[in-house]
């Protein structure tokens, strides 16, 4: 292989401006920190409502999850985003129509934002849904046994020890979505994967542009499984949780 590595480049100077590679891979990096976390946030709240009212005994609300889940979970990443960028826009009204397309900051973060929120929400749903419905029936008679009506058997009874048991594939999910996060790359945010493509055009450094966005989102996935180890850890119910000592 006639390769000629440069592990300066790093350190040398954009051909427009006064920064340095290594300031666009900073940059990129808290973008893709950014849309990761914002997006986790937008997935865990509507996965667990959706996920949730897939288990009620409300027949419509258990239609209106399904609805979302199969929607969101098959329909491709990269053509949801799309969607949301160009389609969307066009069906909203006509001055907010064009506030979004030419006046609206940051548009393609919020754009994959969202995307990414609601793409994951349909996976968080399915895994609380698996949860609750892999908890005994008898938890649910106990808490309305008590006089707790339905929500509030959900609230004090149910939903704290599903949430314990779905940690682990939840890691994954989290894990996932800062993987996922590199398909914003194609709508322009300049996150980890657009900055190392730029940095290929301009330094020609192949492998060591392609390397340094592969050791970021190694990092980044690897904080999260230690984050989401360590609430598994502190949350696990002794005796319960498989795994737990």
């Amino acid at each position: 292989m006639n390769y000629h590595w440069n592990w300066g480049v790093y350190l040398e100077q954009v051909s427009a401006g006064d920064e340095t590679y290594l300031d666009w891979i900073i940059s990129a990096l808290g973008w893709t920190v950014a849309v990761s976390m914002s997006a986790w946030v937008i997935a865990l709240v509507l996965g667990a409502i959706v996920g949730t009212l897939r288990t009620t005994p409300n027949r419509w609300l258990v239609m209106l999850g399904n609805a979302w889940v199969e929607f969101f979970r098959n329909v491709p990443l990269l053509v949801q985003l799309f969607l949301w960028f160009f389609v969307v826009p066009e069906f909203l009204p006509a001055k907010l129509s064009m506030w979004v397309k030419q006046d609206m900051p940051a548009k393609e973060f919020f754009t994959a934002t969202i995307c990414l929120g609601l793409f994951t929400s349909a996976r968080v749903a399915e895994q609380v849904r698996a949860g609750i419905q892999s908890l005994p029936r008898g938890q649910k008679m106990a808490g309305l046994a008590m006089g707790f009506t339905l929500a509030q058997t959900y609230r004090y009874v149910i939903l704290p020890m599903a949430f314990r048991i779905v940690i682990p594939p939840l890691t994954s999910e989290f894990m996932n979505i800062i993987k996922n996060s590199a398909v914003a790359f194609a709508i322009g945010l300049m996150e980890l994967t657009f900055i190392s493509r730029q940095m290929i055009e301009e330094s020609g450094q192949v492998f060591e542009s392609l390397l340094a966005a592969t050791v970021l989102y190694t990092i980044c996935a690897f904080a999260a499984n230690r984050v989401m180890a360590f609430i598994e850890k502190r949350t696990r119910v002794p005796g319960y949780i498989a795994g737990a000592k």
